[in-house]
């Protein structure tokens, strides 16, 4: 595929290709993306113009559905996503649309544009540069809803997202495939049955070849770009990848029996109930350095959760359900990703006697997963358990960004950090303020959806970035390059 410039763009049919050409060492940048995500093709168009200001660099493309296995291998759960290749590893990688960091970290693997010179921020002296600036414009009209990998917005397509809804609970166990369990039109789609099979549990299907608007809806429903999609109880687990793994460990089948899912007699063919179990009992098994490290983590903090991902990046749906409501009930928490760490995640297991995750601890003890939590927060019981250990909770929004507005003397809130900013206005306050040698602090409101939403009603300002002094809002990218044009910036945040 020709770029906009007289670039290049390669279009890579197999992981083996890509693994081919990667392995020259030469500096490569690969573009995931999908003909349903708008913001894809918005990068797409910067992509294309980067190739030609970096001729020695190698720009690749791949459709995350069309070629799950190169999806899979490099973890791609929304688009539009970026790897960035040098001397045959993969050194960085970018999530969402934002064409300002796609041009820096370009240049910072491919180097300079001419030779002899550092490399400078991309979006200078360059062929792309117009592009990135009307890229940038573009998607903050947009107000950011770009920024992340690709979404349904709540109160939009609502017919399509009431029946997925009801589709990816139709079936304790549902499964999003590529034709059916029979007959399977994808060898991932196949993997799955056969391990769905093997744990003996029954689930349903759905072909989502044989429906575009389920095909299509179902990857923004779920911001997973692939086939197949695997539920239980209506979270999603993940992709072929993660059962395989899930499956491998013994945890996809302690993940079914903990939420009673029913298993399938071999012998009689008849169904019977699969119960979990939990509570925390002697460690037996472990060694002693292993249980004194998960004996510290669950009590490093007053609220820890052992979850898959992060809080921002949950792995699958149970997690992603206990940190909704943590974060619904205002209870700050500490957390740990226990797919980065596997003597956690295979030792946890045996200390808590708890044998699928997520794990949510108070003062050190064992709640529970993602059915009890929910369950003890419905009764009200949650609340009860936090008031009686002593954890502050139920703090309100407005005093939240009360606190924060008023954390540092001059406090932006911006889309990245100050070192790192995510769009071009964000860029150009930080900049402003750097000129003029203030000092202040900053929020980026990509981290914190509720922040973000909620200072928007908070200042009456629609839009990010926001300056404000001593508590009081300044206004927005505009007014502050006004100001400091005016030479008004610095005495207005020094008085």
């Amino acid at each position: 595929m020709a770029a906009a410039g007289g670039g290049t763009v390669k279009e890579v049919r197999s992981k083996a290709e890509l693994d081919n050409i990667v392995a020259d060492g030469a500096p490569a940048v690969l573009h995931f993306w999908a003909s349903w995500c708008d913001a894809s093709k918005h990068m797409d168009q910067v992509f294309s113009h980067l190739s030609t200001d970096f001729p020695l660099a190698r720009f690749l493309r791949v459709e995350a559905e069309e070629q799950p296995e190169i999806s899979e291998a490099y973890s791609v759960s929304a688009v539009p996503y970026f790897v960035f290749f040098k001397d045959g590893k993969a050194l960085d990688t970018l999530e969402g649309a934002d064409p300002s960091s796609l041009a820096n970290k370009v240049a910072k693997v491919a180097g300079s544009i001419r030779p002899g010179e550092p490399a400078a921020p991309a979006s200078l002296g360059m062929a792309a540069g117009p592009t990135i600036l009307e890229t940038v414009q573009e998607l903050a009209k947009e107000n950011g809803a770009s920024q992340h990998g690709s979404q349904l917005s709540p109160g939009k397509g609502s017919d399509i997202t009431k029946r997925l809804q009801q589709l990816v609970n139709s079936h304790p166990i549902m499964l999003f495939m590529k034709g059916s369990p029979e007959s399977p039109n994808c060898g991932f789609s196949q993997k799955v049955v056969d391990i769905l099979k093997k744990v003996k549990v029954k689930f349903g299907s759905f072909d989502i070849l044989a429906d575009s608007e389920v095909r299509e809806g179902l990857k923004k429903f779920s911001n997973w770009p692939t086939y197949p999609q695997l539920y239980c109880k209506g979270e999603l687990l993940g992709g072929c990848d993660i059962a395989i793994a899930m499956h491998e460990s013994g945890e996809l089948g302690q993940v079914f029996k903990d939420h009673g899912i029913e298993i399938i007699d071999s012998e009689t063919g008849k169904t019977e109930p699969n119960g979990g179990k939990g509570g925390i009992t002697d460690s037996s098994g472990l060694s002693a350095a292993t249980s004194d490290r998960l004996r510290g983590l669950v009590n490093s903090g007053p609220v820890v959760l052992f979850m898959k991902g992060k809080p921002d990046e949950p792995r699958c749906g149970f997690s992603r359900k206990v940190v909704d409501i943590l974060r619904q009930e205002r209870v700050k928490f500490e957390s740990f990703d226990i797919l980065t760490d596997d003597e956690v995640r295979q030792g946890l297991k045996v200390y808590s006697n708890w044998s699928s995750y997520p794990q949510l601890y108070i003062k050190g003890e064992l709640i529970g997963g993602s059915d009890i939590v929910l369950e003890m927060q419905k009764s009200g019981e949650l609340k009860k358990v936090l008031a009686e250990k002593g954890i502050p909770f139920g703090e309100t929004m407005e005093d939240r960004l009360k606190q924060l507005v008023n954390s540092s003397s001059v406090m932006l809130f911006m889309k990245g950090t100050p070192d790192a900013p995510k769009c071009g206005f964000s860029s150009k306050v930080v900049n402003a303020l750097k000129e003029e040698g203030l000092e202040f602090g900053s929020f980026d409101i990509l981290s914190d959806e509720e922040v973000r939403q909620g200072l928007k009603t908070y200042s009456n300002w629609p839009t990010f970035p926001q300056l404000y002094y001593k508590g009081e809002l300044i206004g927005g990218c505009d007014i502050v390059l006004e100001m400091r044009n005016n030479g008004e910036l610095k005495t207005s945040l020094s008085e």
